[in-house]
């Protein structure tokens, strides 16, 4: 017969899907290591750190993975795995190696291990070119040192660098993994399901949309350099994809931690005795897109046309949606209406950028008619259904409808939704945008507003609008060193952008994480939880079963 602890371990995922209580833990398990049981109603997408570009994927793989400079509590570049870098000249940064770093499968980091992971990350499959932007390839010095040559020079390489992850050489190499997953052609890979990182934490088990178990990195370099301020020794990172099923596993005690309770049970999360809830601003931006590629809807019925061409129709879009309703009813309060790609506190935010279209039905209803279509037209709106991005579908969707634009939404599973529009297979979608992670205008820029290639631009502009002013002022952006001017090229792209609308930004996101008052964890700009820096205390948690 299974031990007590195995048993609960199978049961678990089935007794949170029906939303029933588990028995209390035995006195003796209370007494083990400590344990985070994490909720969330995604999963992540893949392991392999250098193929999707997808902040679910993000929040596992920055466990797990860990980039050469890091970010300190102020938001701050600081060194993490390189100890300190130089420029021996403007066309290369030298960086000096950690030493003593260890993976989980016990073997040490070397330059070769970062020239393998630059090289990996500049490949065609991966989504992470943009964290290494401007950088042709590596080039090894020594054992513990490596040059990155540079293309072209960039003034914010170490920000980018900051979501760049190394991977060991020898265990892709022998595993198979020597380019990233193709995530957009649903590739499964060694490397999408298994990792080897040198990150605080592991993996023990992965079961995609069941369960994923991190057990503590014991030989973390991070242990003896002062970097770990959690107690964890394990975490449980628990897909629970409904919203009244993950509340009452926190509210029951089953699960510890919520990454995104629905904002209208906020108030009663904040009431409960034993829970408590810590609030932040993400720097995330969430935004309607268009194809502005084809000639013709390939989902709608607009005569043959593809009315989002016309820059008016895109303005009427703009007045048609009233945000403060959507802020007030839909997001409950938990966002602040935006005009803008990016937000106060990412470098290159420019107030004159940041200016939405008034709320006007009447201002969207001559317009649709100036464009030439006086009775609108019918679209699909194409959204993930992680929440709340299905329910601002269905918000936007009424909106729109009452100005002339028939909008059906079209809400698919989010492991469907990013392959899908990746293939530019969309008329009109609803997507967000996180810039915290390099906190600077050109990693949103040259994702979004760039002309796509297959160059680590425009890769995730899949309504691939194109527009040559707008490239230039990327361009220059990517080199520009002094200050002050840098500033001006992104107020001049924001203003750009805030024109001709090639995206509606609708909101930034004010982000709620409900937890049991034992948990201490630290919000970031990212909506990323590192386990690291979370502690448990009060009665013990027992890991989960073997």
């Amino acid at each position: 017969m299974l031990p007590d602890m195995r048993l609960r371990s199978l049961l678990l995922p089935l007794m949170l899907a029906l939303g029933l209580p588990a028995a209390p833990l035995p006195a003796a398990a209370q007494e083990s290591a400590r344990v985070l049981r994490y909720a969330s109603q995604d999963d992540p997408q893949t392991l392999d750190p250098h193929s999707a570009n997808l902040l679910s994927t993000t929040r596992a793989v920055a466990n797990i993975y860990e980039p050469l400079v890091f970010r300190d509590k102020d938001w701050k570049v600081v060194p993490w795995l390189a100890v300190s870098w130089s420029q021996p000249t403007d066309k290369a940064w030298r960086f000096k190696l950690r030493e003593g770093v260890r993976f989980h499968d016990g073997s040490t980091l070397t330059a070769d291990d970062v020239v393998f992971s630059v090289e990996r990350a500049l490949s065609p499959t991966s989504q992470l070119k943009v964290s290494l932007q401007g950088v042709e390839k590596a080039v090894k010095v020594d054992a513990l040192t490596v040059d990155l040559v540079m293309r072209e020079p960039n003034p914010v390489l170490l920000s980018h660098l900051t979501a760049f992850r190394i991977m060991s050489r020898a265990w892709a190499m022998k595993n198979g993994a020597q380019r990233p997953q193709d995530y957009t052609a649903k590739e499964d890979t060694f490397a999408s399901r298994n990792a080897n990182g040198t990150g605080a934490f592991q993996v023990r088990e992965r079961s995609p949309d069941v369960r994923t178990v991190l057990t503590a990195h014991k030989d973390w370099w991070g242990h003896k350099a002062g970097m770990n301020e959690g107690n964890l020794a394990e975490v449980v990172m628990l897909p629970i994809k409904s919203n009244a099923t993950r509340l009452a596993a926190l509210l029951s005690g089953e699960v510890d931690f919520v990454l995104d309770p629905p904002t209208q049970d906020v108030a009663r999360l904040k009431a409960a005795p034993n829970l408590k809830v810590v609030e932040g601003a993400e720097q995330r931006v969430q935004y309607l897109a268009f194809d502005l590629h084809r000639d013709h809807l390939v989902y709608g019925n607009a005569g043959g046309k593809n009315p989002f061409k016309d820059l008016r129709v895109r303005q009427a879009v703009a007045h048609a949606i009233d945000m403060e309703a959507i802020r007030s009813k839909v997001m409950r309060g938990f966002s602040k209406p935006v005009g803008a790609l990016i937000v106060p506190g990412v470098q290159g935010y420019a107030k004159e950028g940041d200016q939405r279209l008034p709320y006007d039905r009447e201002r969207a209803k001559k317009l649709l008619a100036e464009a030439g279509y006086p009775n609108g037209f019918d679209v699909t709106l194409d959204a993930g259904s992680i929440q709340p991005a299905a329910d601002i579908a269905q918000a936007v969707a009424a909106m729109l409808t009452q100005v002339g634009i028939r909008v059906k939404p079209n809400i698919v599973p989010q492991t469907s939704y990013f392959p899908k529009i990746e293939k530019f297979d969309t008329s009109f979608y609803l997507l967000s945008w996180g810039a915290a992670s390099t906190s600077d205008i050109l990693y949103t820029a040259q994702a979004l507003l760039h002309t796509h290639s297959k160059k680590g631009e425009g890769d995730f502009n899949m309504g691939r609008w194109s527009n040559p002013a707008m490239d230039a002022l990327i361009q220059r952006l990517q080199v520009e060193s002094d200050p002050a001017r840098r500033d001006g090229v992104a107020r001049e792209l924001l203003q750009l952008a805030a024109r001709e609308l090639p995206v509606i930004a609708l909101h930034q996101p004010l982000i709620p994480w409900a937890m049991r008052k034992e948990v201490t964890a630290r919000f970031t700009p990212t909506n990323t939880v590192y386990f690291h820096l979370v502690r448990v205390d009060g009665p013990a948690r027992a890991p989960a079963g073997r």
